[in-house]
């Protein structure tokens, strides 16, 4: 294979006059004892590479060969830019997908990785670099937001990867793993909780209570649903309202699938009582990404929608913001039921010049495991208490498969060992 070592602190020089072979003699160059002695050169596509002895270099130049040959080779110095760079310049501006993931993807790079490994070289991240990551992280995050970011370190990674700039992918190793994520099983409410939340609701917000329990649907489906998409005994869940790039925006439910849920008697009554006492409004917002568009196909991909929604915000106007919702009325509502404890108020604020006091802020208690969510588990714990199909109740949560319902909700089916045992009792009668 082609490829050659040169030497270049010698070069040949004239025979002496006195040797009748007339062998070229050697003669130092200009770069004598200034560089590295031997260059690998003339290997087609890879840059010539020195070293200080013909050892190394003929090592080197028989591995390349060898890599070629398998369609494997890899110049470790296209890695030597920094992670920083490598993302700002190669990675990041040729990532594509939905906006609001895209933003999350973004943060998270910003935050938990870059500041731990973005001065590092692409070729000096390895498996030491990555244990010391871990274990920064470990101090600061719990186990799910480390498992997160250790997934998006290894996409960037397998992406240099790809563009050859690294020969293989750290994260891959078998001796370095994040955390595994505990287990946290769904858990539904009791009745009384559901009700004792809703009744410490104001009354524009209750039938969100009803759509979550009564429907399965998830908060941002909620804040998008239309009356139009109210069809006799259906619900047509057609979009969401979500928060990208701090602005309201329309965007297909979840996974990008639309859907339809069965609309019980009591629930319609429920939504008819609140749209004659809360008319619905109509709410434009963009579709899907709220940054300008740049093209017509992005301009035709963005173009606001309009929609007569049925929850809008505090004051009856335009869609509501589930992070308002979420720190005001819903935990109001919580602490209300005594699912959480009442904020400690914290100390006034000085007087202002006029002499009144202003109001001193509040802060509630976190309730990760009694957010919104809550209702949809409920919802779906109904419904197989009832021993509706896995297959229907997959179908109305808006999963992709069954096999996700199974594994979030298995633990809600009622009297699984029970119909086991019984199965296996049934079986042994039947033995002599």
């Amino acid at each position: 294979m082609a490829g050659y070592i040169e030497d270049r602190w010698y070069k040949k020089g004239p025979p002496r006059p006195d040797d009748e072979s007339r062998r070229p003699t050697r003669v130092e160059t200009d770069l004598h004892g200034k560089c590295k002695r031997y260059r690998v050169c003339g290997i087609p596509g890879v840059r010539k590479r020195s070293f200080d002895r013909k050892a190394d270099a003929e090592a080197w130049k028989a591995k390349v060969q060898a890599d070629l040959m398998r369609g494997e080779f890899v110049d470790h110095r296209d890695g030597n830019i920094t992670l920083a760079e490598y993302v700002s310049a190669e990675y990041w501006p040729t990532k594509t997908g939905d906006p609001g993931t895209l933003q999350t993807i973004e943060t998270r790079i910003n935050k938990r990785i870059l500041p731990y490994l973005g001065e590092q070289r692409l070729n000096s991240i390895k498996v030491p670099q990555l244990r010391k990551y871990l274990a920064d992280l470990d101090e600061r995050y719990q186990p799910a937001t480390i498992i997160e970011s250790w997934g998006t370190l290894s996409s960037i990674l397998q992406a240099a990867v790809d563009d050859e700039k690294i020969p293989r992918n750290p994260c891959l190793a078998k001796t370095v793993r994040p955390p595994s994520k505990p287990e946290r099983k769904a858990r539904a409410w009791s009745r009384e909780r559901v009700m004792a939340v809703r009744a410490g609701l104001d009354d524009r917000f209750k039938v969100m209570v009803d759509l979550g329990v009564g429907a399965g649907l998830r908060q941002g489906e909620v804040l998008g649903l239309s009356v139009d998409d109210i069809e006799q005994d259906l619900i047509y869940v057609r979009r969401q309202v979500r928060i990208v790039r701090n602005r309201l925006v329309y965007s297909l439910p979840k996974g990008g699938k639309t859907r339809t849920v069965p609309l019980p008697k009591h629930l319609a009554e429920r939504i008819a009582d609140h749209i004659s006492q809360f008319p619905p409004v109509e709410a434009e917002l963009p579709w899907t990404n709220p940054a300008p568009p740049e093209n017509d196909k992005q301009a035709a991909e963005r173009a606001p929608q309009t929609h007569l929604l049925l929850v809008t915000g505090e004051q009856g106007r335009g869609a509501l913001r589930r992070s308002v919702f979420n720190e005001g009325p819903w935990k109001r509502a919580l602490v209300a039921a005594g699912v959480i404890p009442p904020p400690a108020p914290r100390k006034p604020l000085p007087s202002r010049p006029d002499g009144s006091r202003s109001r001193p802020n509040t802060k509630h208690a976190a309730a990760p495991d009694d957010g919104f969510h809550a209702l949809r588990h409920t919802f779906a714990s109904v419904q197989l208490d009832a021993r509706e199909s896995i297959v229907s109740v997959s179908k109305w949560l808006g999963h992709s498969d069954p096999s996700i319902t199974l594994k979030i909700y298995a633990h809600m089916m009622p009297e699984a060992d029970g119909r086991g045992r019984s199965a296996m009792d049934a079986w042994f009668a039947g033995v002599s």
